[in-house]
Protein backbone atom coordinates (compact mmCIF):
# COMPACT_ATOMS: atom_id res chain seq x y z
CA UNK A 1 0.00 0.00 0.00
CA UNK A 2 1.41 3.50 -0.66
CA UNK A 3 -0.24 6.77 -0.30
CA UNK A 4 0.74 10.39 0.46
CA UNK A 5 1.88 11.27 4.25
CA UNK A 6 -0.71 10.86 6.61
CA UNK A 7 -0.87 10.92 10.24
CA UNK A 8 -3.55 8.38 9.92
CA UNK A 9 -3.65 4.63 8.83
CA UNK A 10 -5.56 4.41 5.43
CA UNK A 11 -8.17 2.96 5.14
CA UNK A 12 -6.86 -0.12 3.58
CA UNK A 13 -5.81 -1.77 6.43
CA UNK A 14 -8.66 -1.33 8.79
CA UNK A 15 -10.63 -3.70 5.99
CA UNK A 16 -12.27 -6.81 6.91
CA UNK A 17 -12.77 -9.98 3.90
CA UNK A 18 -15.26 -12.22 5.09
CA UNK A 19 -16.30 -15.49 3.39
CA UNK A 20 -17.79 -17.25 6.26
CA UNK A 21 -16.18 -19.58 8.59
CA UNK A 22 -12.32 -19.14 7.44
CA UNK A 23 -10.10 -18.78 5.35
CA UNK A 24 -9.91 -15.08 5.67
CA UNK A 25 -7.19 -12.00 5.89
CA UNK A 26 -6.98 -8.90 6.91
CA UNK A 27 -4.40 -6.48 7.70
CA UNK A 28 -2.22 -7.04 10.39
CA UNK A 29 -1.36 -5.60 13.60
CA UNK A 30 -2.61 -5.20 17.26
CA UNK A 31 -6.12 -4.42 16.29
CA UNK A 32 -8.84 -6.99 15.92
CA UNK A 33 -11.47 -6.13 12.46
CA UNK A 34 -14.87 -7.09 13.35
CA UNK A 35 -17.23 -8.34 10.94
CA UNK A 36 -20.12 -6.48 9.53
CA UNK A 37 -23.73 -7.47 9.18
CA UNK A 38 -25.36 -9.59 7.40
CA UNK A 39 -23.33 -12.14 9.50
CA UNK A 40 -22.84 -12.59 13.00
CA UNK A 41 -19.29 -11.61 13.81
CA UNK A 42 -19.23 -14.60 16.26
CA UNK A 43 -19.20 -17.01 13.95
CA UNK A 44 -16.19 -15.80 11.87
CA UNK A 45 -13.18 -16.66 11.85
CA UNK A 46 -10.45 -13.74 10.85
CA UNK A 47 -7.21 -14.82 9.75
CA UNK A 48 -4.54 -11.49 10.32
CA UNK A 49 -1.58 -13.76 9.07
CA UNK A 50 -1.15 -15.29 5.17
CA UNK A 51 -3.68 -17.73 4.05
CA UNK A 52 -3.21 -21.26 5.27
CA UNK A 53 -3.34 -20.72 9.13
CA UNK A 54 -6.74 -21.71 9.72
CA UNK A 55 -9.27 -22.97 8.02
CA UNK A 56 -11.15 -22.23 4.54
CA UNK A 57 -13.71 -20.28 3.63
CA UNK A 58 -17.42 -21.40 2.94
CA UNK A 59 -18.17 -20.87 -0.77
CA UNK A 60 -21.54 -21.60 0.13
CA UNK A 61 -21.59 -17.80 1.49
CA UNK A 62 -20.86 -14.56 -0.18
CA UNK A 63 -17.83 -12.86 0.01
CA UNK A 64 -18.09 -9.13 1.65
CA UNK A 65 -15.55 -6.13 1.93
CA UNK A 66 -16.19 -3.62 4.79
CA UNK A 67 -14.56 -0.54 5.73
CA UNK A 68 -14.15 0.23 9.43
CA UNK A 69 -12.63 3.69 9.43
CA UNK A 70 -14.96 6.01 9.46
CA UNK A 71 -12.99 8.28 7.31
CA UNK A 72 -12.56 6.40 4.59
CA UNK A 73 -14.23 4.61 1.53
CA UNK A 74 -14.16 1.81 -0.65
CA UNK A 75 -13.29 2.96 -4.15
CA UNK A 76 -13.06 -0.61 -5.65
CA UNK A 77 -12.97 -4.38 -5.47
CA UNK A 78 -11.71 -6.76 -7.69
CA UNK A 79 -11.55 -10.52 -6.78
CA UNK A 80 -10.46 -13.26 -9.49
CA UNK A 81 -9.57 -16.96 -8.88
CA UNK A 82 -6.56 -18.44 -9.89
CA UNK A 83 -7.81 -19.64 -12.91
CA UNK A 84 -8.86 -16.20 -13.89
CA UNK A 85 -12.04 -16.28 -12.79
CA UNK A 86 -14.00 -12.82 -12.17
CA UNK A 87 -16.34 -12.82 -8.76
CA UNK A 88 -18.79 -10.18 -9.87
CA UNK A 89 -19.86 -7.83 -6.93
CA UNK A 90 -21.64 -4.45 -5.81
CA UNK A 91 -20.27 -1.75 -4.11
CA UNK A 92 -22.42 0.87 -1.59
CA UNK A 93 -22.87 4.01 -2.69
CA UNK A 94 -21.48 5.56 0.26
CA UNK A 95 -18.39 2.85 -0.34
CA UNK A 96 -18.25 1.57 3.20
CA UNK A 97 -19.37 -1.97 2.38
CA UNK A 98 -18.79 -4.18 -1.06
CA UNK A 99 -20.13 -8.03 -1.51
CA UNK A 100 -20.39 -10.35 -4.32
CA UNK A 101 -23.38 -11.35 -6.29
CA UNK A 102 -22.19 -14.24 -7.91
CA UNK A 103 -21.22 -17.34 -6.53
CA UNK A 104 -17.64 -18.27 -5.28
CA UNK A 105 -16.15 -21.56 -6.06
CA UNK A 106 -15.54 -24.29 -4.35
CA UNK A 107 -11.75 -26.21 -3.81
CA UNK A 108 -10.29 -22.33 -5.11
CA UNK A 109 -7.77 -19.76 -4.24
CA UNK A 110 -9.14 -15.99 -4.73
CA UNK A 111 -6.91 -13.01 -4.94
CA UNK A 112 -9.01 -9.71 -3.84
CA UNK A 113 -7.64 -6.19 -4.34
CA UNK A 114 -9.16 -3.44 -2.60
CA UNK A 115 -8.24 0.53 -3.80
CA UNK A 116 -9.56 2.63 -0.53
CA UNK A 117 -8.90 6.80 -0.40
CA UNK A 118 -9.24 8.62 2.78
CA UNK A 119 -11.14 11.77 3.57
CA UNK A 120 -8.12 13.91 2.22
CA UNK A 121 -8.19 11.61 -0.89
CA UNK A 122 -5.18 9.91 -0.13
CA UNK A 123 -5.40 6.60 -2.22
CA UNK A 124 -5.08 3.20 -0.02
CA UNK A 125 -4.46 -0.56 -1.60
CA UNK A 126 -4.50 -3.88 -0.27
CA UNK A 127 -4.34 -7.40 -1.72
CA UNK A 128 -5.71 -10.34 0.28
CA UNK A 129 -6.09 -13.72 -0.45
CA UNK A 130 -8.39 -17.21 0.67
CA UNK A 131 -9.30 -19.91 0.13
CA UNK A 132 -12.25 -21.71 0.06
CA UNK A 133 -13.00 -25.41 0.97
CA UNK A 134 -14.41 -28.25 -0.73
CA UNK A 135 -18.08 -29.03 -1.79
CA UNK A 136 -19.65 -31.00 0.67
CA UNK A 137 -21.68 -33.00 -2.20
CA UNK A 138 -20.46 -35.43 -4.91
CA UNK A 139 -23.36 -34.59 -7.41
CA UNK A 140 -21.69 -32.82 -10.14
CA UNK A 141 -23.46 -30.66 -13.35
CA UNK A 142 -20.71 -31.41 -16.41
CA UNK A 143 -21.30 -29.31 -19.51
CA UNK A 144 -20.74 -30.82 -23.18
CA UNK A 145 -20.39 -28.17 -25.61
CA UNK A 146 -21.00 -28.79 -29.44
CA UNK A 147 -20.90 -29.44 -32.04
CA UNK A 148 -17.58 -31.05 -32.30
CA UNK A 149 -14.27 -28.75 -32.90
CA UNK A 150 -13.90 -27.65 -36.76
CA UNK A 151 -15.53 -25.45 -39.65
CA UNK A 152 -18.84 -24.90 -40.14
CA UNK A 153 -21.12 -22.48 -41.78
CA UNK A 154 -22.87 -19.42 -40.66
CA UNK A 155 -26.07 -20.42 -39.33
CA UNK A 156 -24.53 -23.10 -36.85
CA UNK A 157 -25.57 -22.96 -33.57
CA UNK A 158 -23.53 -23.42 -30.19
CA UNK A 159 -24.91 -26.18 -28.35
CA UNK A 160 -24.50 -26.73 -24.33
CA UNK A 161 -25.32 -30.56 -23.05
CA UNK A 162 -26.17 -30.53 -19.20
CA UNK A 163 -25.43 -33.71 -17.06
CA UNK A 164 -28.51 -33.20 -15.10
CA UNK A 165 -31.71 -31.13 -15.28
CA UNK A 166 -31.87 -28.20 -13.61
CA UNK A 167 -35.64 -26.00 -13.91
CA UNK A 168 -35.28 -23.67 -11.35
CA UNK A 169 -34.93 -20.19 -13.16
CA UNK A 170 -32.75 -18.81 -10.43
CA UNK A 171 -30.30 -22.11 -10.89
CA UNK A 172 -30.46 -21.69 -14.94
CA UNK A 173 -29.23 -18.36 -14.47
CA UNK A 174 -26.19 -19.16 -12.42
CA UNK A 175 -25.25 -22.15 -15.48
CA UNK A 176 -26.18 -19.59 -18.02
CA UNK A 177 -23.87 -16.90 -16.22
CA UNK A 178 -20.92 -19.39 -16.33
CA UNK A 179 -21.17 -20.64 -19.97
CA UNK A 180 -19.09 -17.97 -21.88
CA UNK A 181 -19.40 -17.68 -25.57
CA UNK A 182 -16.42 -15.55 -27.64
CA UNK A 183 -15.72 -14.58 -31.38
CA UNK A 184 -13.73 -12.90 -33.37
CA UNK A 185 -14.59 -10.38 -34.79
CA UNK A 186 -17.33 -9.88 -31.45
CA UNK A 187 -20.95 -10.01 -32.09
CA UNK A 188 -24.31 -9.99 -29.97
CA UNK A 189 -25.46 -13.11 -28.98
CA UNK A 190 -27.67 -15.13 -26.16
CA UNK A 191 -28.01 -18.59 -24.99
CA UNK A 192 -31.72 -19.91 -25.32
CA UNK A 193 -33.08 -23.29 -22.91
CA UNK A 194 -33.85 -25.74 -24.89
CA UNK A 195 -35.06 -27.96 -22.11
CA UNK A 196 -33.87 -28.45 -18.37
CA UNK A 197 -30.60 -30.24 -19.89
CA UNK A 198 -29.57 -28.50 -23.17
CA UNK A 199 -28.97 -25.00 -24.38
CA UNK A 200 -28.28 -23.35 -27.59
CA UNK A 201 -26.22 -20.06 -27.88
CA UNK A 202 -26.58 -17.83 -31.81
CA UNK A 203 -25.75 -14.53 -32.74
CA UNK A 204 -28.34 -12.02 -33.00
CA UNK A 205 -28.10 -12.33 -36.96
CA UNK A 206 -25.57 -15.06 -38.82
CA UNK A 207 -22.57 -15.82 -37.36
CA UNK A 208 -19.72 -13.39 -39.78
CA UNK A 209 -17.92 -15.58 -42.21
CA UNK A 210 -14.42 -16.25 -41.45
CA UNK A 211 -14.96 -15.57 -37.43
CA UNK A 212 -13.62 -17.67 -34.95
CA UNK A 213 -15.68 -18.59 -32.01
CA UNK A 214 -14.76 -19.97 -28.91
CA UNK A 215 -16.93 -21.48 -26.04
CA UNK A 216 -16.05 -22.21 -22.22
CA UNK A 217 -17.35 -23.10 -19.01
CA UNK A 218 -16.66 -21.12 -16.07
CA UNK A 219 -18.98 -23.87 -13.79
CA UNK A 220 -16.48 -25.74 -12.18
CA UNK A 221 -16.88 -25.48 -8.37
CA UNK A 222 -19.80 -23.12 -8.66
CA UNK A 223 -22.86 -24.16 -6.48
CA UNK A 224 -25.63 -24.68 -8.25
CA UNK A 225 -28.32 -26.02 -5.69
CA UNK A 226 -27.89 -27.42 -2.05
CA UNK A 227 -26.67 -30.61 -3.30
CA UNK A 228 -25.19 -29.72 -7.07
CA UNK A 229 -22.02 -28.11 -8.24
CA UNK A 230 -20.73 -27.56 -11.51
CA UNK A 231 -18.31 -29.71 -12.87
CA UNK A 232 -15.84 -29.57 -15.68
CA UNK A 233 -15.96 -28.77 -19.23
CA UNK A 234 -13.83 -29.57 -22.25
CA UNK A 235 -13.73 -25.57 -23.99
CA UNK A 236 -14.66 -25.41 -27.53
CA UNK A 237 -13.32 -24.21 -30.69
CA UNK A 238 -14.67 -23.72 -34.14
CA UNK A 239 -14.51 -21.56 -37.60
CA UNK A 240 -16.85 -20.41 -39.86
CA UNK A 241 -16.04 -20.63 -43.54
CA UNK A 242 -17.74 -18.75 -46.13
CA UNK A 243 -21.21 -17.05 -45.89
CA UNK A 244 -23.09 -19.81 -47.78
CA UNK A 245 -26.94 -19.52 -47.96
CA UNK A 246 -29.63 -21.25 -50.24
CA UNK A 247 -32.75 -20.27 -50.51
CA UNK A 248 -35.45 -21.88 -52.03
CA UNK A 249 -38.59 -20.19 -53.14
CA UNK A 250 -41.47 -22.95 -53.52
CA UNK A 251 -43.73 -21.30 -55.81
CA UNK A 252 -41.28 -20.35 -58.52
CA UNK A 253 -39.65 -24.06 -58.05
CA UNK A 254 -36.30 -22.39 -58.02
CA UNK A 255 -33.14 -22.28 -55.61
CA UNK A 256 -30.91 -19.24 -55.84
CA UNK A 257 -27.63 -19.95 -53.85
CA UNK A 258 -25.26 -17.07 -52.06
CA UNK A 259 -21.74 -17.02 -51.38
CA UNK A 260 -20.58 -14.03 -49.30
CA UNK A 261 -24.05 -11.99 -50.43
CA UNK A 262 -23.30 -12.91 -54.27
CA UNK A 263 -25.47 -15.13 -56.55
CA UNK A 264 -22.90 -18.35 -57.51
CA UNK A 265 -25.93 -20.67 -58.50
CA UNK A 266 -29.53 -20.70 -59.72
CA UNK A 267 -30.97 -24.24 -59.49
CA UNK A 268 -34.71 -25.62 -60.66
CA UNK A 269 -36.02 -27.65 -58.11
CA UNK A 270 -39.27 -29.19 -56.88
CA UNK A 271 -40.58 -28.87 -53.43
CA UNK A 272 -43.41 -31.19 -51.33
CA UNK A 273 -46.79 -31.55 -53.41
CA UNK A 274 -50.09 -31.12 -52.07
CA UNK A 275 -49.92 -33.18 -48.59
CA UNK A 276 -46.30 -33.67 -48.42
CA UNK A 277 -45.65 -29.43 -48.30
CA UNK A 278 -42.03 -28.47 -47.53
CA UNK A 279 -40.97 -27.16 -44.55
CA UNK A 280 -41.10 -23.28 -44.80
CA UNK A 281 -38.17 -21.38 -42.82
CA UNK A 282 -34.26 -21.60 -41.83
CA UNK A 283 -32.94 -24.58 -41.61
CA UNK A 284 -29.35 -25.86 -40.85
CA UNK A 285 -27.44 -27.96 -42.88
CA UNK A 286 -26.83 -31.08 -40.28
CA UNK A 287 -24.40 -33.90 -42.65
CA UNK A 288 -24.06 -35.12 -46.10
CA UNK A 289 -24.55 -38.63 -47.35
CA UNK A 290 -23.78 -40.11 -50.93
CA UNK A 291 -26.07 -42.71 -50.53
CA UNK A 292 -29.45 -43.03 -48.75
CA UNK A 293 -32.44 -45.49 -49.10
CA UNK A 294 -35.88 -43.50 -48.61
CA UNK A 295 -39.02 -45.80 -48.29
CA UNK A 296 -42.66 -44.02 -47.96
CA UNK A 297 -43.09 -46.47 -45.18
CA UNK A 298 -41.16 -43.91 -43.01
CA UNK A 299 -43.65 -41.57 -43.24
CA UNK A 300 -46.82 -43.83 -42.89
CA UNK A 301 -47.62 -44.39 -46.34
CA UNK A 302 -49.01 -47.73 -46.94
CA UNK A 303 -46.20 -50.27 -48.51
CA UNK A 304 -48.14 -50.56 -52.37
CA UNK A 305 -50.46 -47.73 -52.44
CA UNK A 306 -50.57 -45.02 -55.07
CA UNK A 307 -48.00 -42.59 -52.92
CA UNK A 308 -45.37 -45.76 -51.72
CA UNK A 309 -41.95 -45.21 -52.51
CA UNK A 310 -38.74 -47.29 -52.11
CA UNK A 311 -35.61 -45.08 -53.88
CA UNK A 312 -31.81 -45.59 -53.85
CA UNK A 313 -31.31 -41.52 -53.49
CA UNK A 314 -27.70 -39.70 -54.20
CA UNK A 315 -26.10 -36.79 -53.05
CA UNK A 316 -28.59 -36.22 -49.78
CA UNK A 317 -27.80 -33.28 -47.94
CA UNK A 318 -29.52 -33.41 -44.42
CA UNK A 319 -31.75 -30.18 -42.97
CA UNK A 320 -33.61 -32.09 -40.66
CA UNK A 321 -33.34 -35.21 -38.28
CA UNK A 322 -36.97 -36.84 -39.69
CA UNK A 323 -35.47 -36.99 -43.15
CA UNK A 324 -35.90 -33.94 -45.39
CA UNK A 325 -33.23 -33.69 -47.67
CA UNK A 326 -31.65 -31.67 -50.67
CA UNK A 327 -31.40 -34.64 -53.28
CA UNK A 328 -30.86 -35.96 -56.74
CA UNK A 329 -33.92 -36.58 -57.72
CA UNK A 330 -33.54 -37.23 -61.85
CA UNK A 331 -36.85 -39.21 -61.69
CA UNK A 332 -38.81 -35.65 -61.41
CA UNK A 333 -36.23 -33.48 -63.83
CA UNK A 334 -39.07 -33.19 -66.25
CA UNK A 335 -41.25 -31.28 -63.23
CA UNK A 336 -37.83 -29.69 -61.73
CA UNK A 337 -38.66 -25.78 -62.28
CA UNK A 338 -42.26 -25.72 -63.29
CA UNK A 339 -43.99 -28.08 -60.32
CA UNK A 340 -43.99 -29.38 -57.30
CA UNK A 341 -44.03 -33.24 -56.99
CA UNK A 342 -41.96 -34.71 -53.99
CA UNK A 343 -43.09 -35.78 -50.49
CA UNK A 344 -41.44 -32.83 -48.94
CA UNK A 345 -37.81 -33.19 -50.11
CA UNK A 346 -35.82 -30.92 -52.35
CA UNK A 347 -35.31 -32.57 -55.32
CA UNK A 348 -32.68 -31.77 -58.64
CA UNK A 349 -30.66 -32.80 -61.24
CA UNK A 350 -28.24 -35.32 -60.07
CA UNK A 351 -25.82 -32.86 -61.30
CA UNK A 352 -26.99 -29.82 -59.62
CA UNK A 353 -27.37 -32.32 -56.39
CA UNK A 354 -23.50 -33.21 -56.80
CA UNK A 355 -22.73 -29.19 -57.12
CA UNK A 356 -24.55 -28.35 -54.05
CA UNK A 357 -23.42 -31.76 -52.22
CA UNK A 358 -19.82 -30.36 -52.71
CA UNK A 359 -20.50 -26.77 -52.19
CA UNK A 360 -22.03 -26.50 -48.57
CA UNK A 361 -20.92 -27.53 -45.62
CA UNK A 362 -22.49 -28.59 -41.78
CA UNK A 363 -23.76 -25.22 -40.61
CA UNK A 364 -24.52 -23.39 -43.98
CA UNK A 365 -27.93 -21.98 -44.02
CA UNK A 366 -31.16 -23.78 -46.24
CA UNK A 367 -33.98 -21.84 -46.07
CA UNK A 368 -37.23 -22.12 -47.94
CA UNK A 369 -39.60 -19.37 -49.05
CA UNK A 370 -43.75 -19.64 -50.18
CA UNK A 371 -44.24 -22.94 -49.27
CA UNK A 372 -47.35 -23.97 -48.04
CA UNK A 373 -46.55 -26.69 -45.59
CA UNK A 374 -45.85 -25.15 -42.00
CA UNK A 375 -42.53 -23.26 -40.20
CA UNK A 376 -39.58 -25.66 -39.50
CA UNK A 377 -39.42 -26.85 -36.01
CA UNK A 378 -37.35 -24.48 -34.24
CA UNK A 379 -35.97 -27.42 -31.94
CA UNK A 380 -36.20 -30.82 -31.81
CA UNK A 381 -36.05 -31.74 -35.32
CA UNK A 382 -32.86 -30.03 -36.38
CA UNK A 383 -31.32 -26.33 -35.92
CA UNK A 384 -34.73 -24.31 -36.52
CA UNK A 385 -32.99 -21.80 -34.04
CA UNK A 386 -33.01 -19.14 -36.96
CA UNK A 387 -36.82 -18.68 -37.00
CA UNK A 388 -37.20 -17.24 -33.68
CA UNK A 389 -36.80 -13.24 -33.96
CA UNK A 390 -34.01 -11.77 -31.70
CA UNK A 391 -36.46 -10.74 -28.98
CA UNK A 392 -38.09 -14.00 -28.47
CA UNK A 393 -34.85 -15.50 -28.42
CA UNK A 394 -33.16 -13.40 -25.92
CA UNK A 395 -36.96 -14.63 -24.06
CA UNK A 396 -35.27 -17.66 -23.24
CA UNK A 397 -32.53 -17.05 -21.38
CA UNK A 398 -32.87 -17.05 -17.42
CA UNK A 399 -30.84 -13.93 -17.65
CA UNK A 400 -33.35 -11.90 -19.82
CA UNK A 401 -37.00 -13.25 -19.54
CA UNK A 402 -39.46 -15.66 -20.44
CA UNK A 403 -39.86 -19.91 -19.97
CA UNK A 404 -38.57 -21.61 -23.14
CA UNK A 405 -39.96 -24.37 -24.12
CA UNK A 406 -39.49 -27.84 -26.48
CA UNK A 407 -38.87 -31.48 -26.48
CA UNK A 408 -36.72 -32.94 -24.69
CA UNK A 409 -33.40 -34.11 -27.03
CA UNK A 410 -35.18 -37.45 -26.33
CA UNK A 411 -38.36 -36.60 -27.59
CA UNK A 412 -36.44 -35.52 -30.90
CA UNK A 413 -36.97 -37.89 -33.69
CA UNK A 414 -34.90 -40.19 -35.28
CA UNK A 415 -36.75 -41.04 -38.45
CA UNK A 416 -35.16 -42.47 -41.24
CA UNK A 417 -35.59 -40.85 -44.35
CA UNK A 418 -38.96 -39.65 -45.04
CA UNK A 419 -38.90 -38.17 -48.74
CA UNK A 420 -38.16 -37.96 -51.73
Amino acid sequence: MSHAPRTRTVVGCTLLVIALAGGVTACGGDEHPLSAEPYDAADQIAFRGPVGDGGKADPDKPLEVTAEDDDGRITDVTARDATGRHLAGELSADGTRWHSTSPLAADARYTVRVSTEDEDGAPGRKVLTFDTGRPVTKKRLDVTFGPKAGEYGVGQPITARLSRPVKDKAQRAVVERALKVDSTPAVEGAWHWVDDKELHYRPKEYWPAHATVRARSNLEGIKVSDRLWGGRAKPLKLTTGDRVIAVTDASSHSMTVYKNDEVIKEIPVTTGKPGFETRNGVKVVLGKEYFVRMRGTSIGIAEGSAESYDLPVYYATRVTWSGEYVHAAPWSVGSQGSANVSHGCTGMSTGNAEWFFDNVREGDVVKVVNSDGHTMETFGNGFGDWNLDWPEWRGGSALVAGDPKGPSPSERPRLRPESV
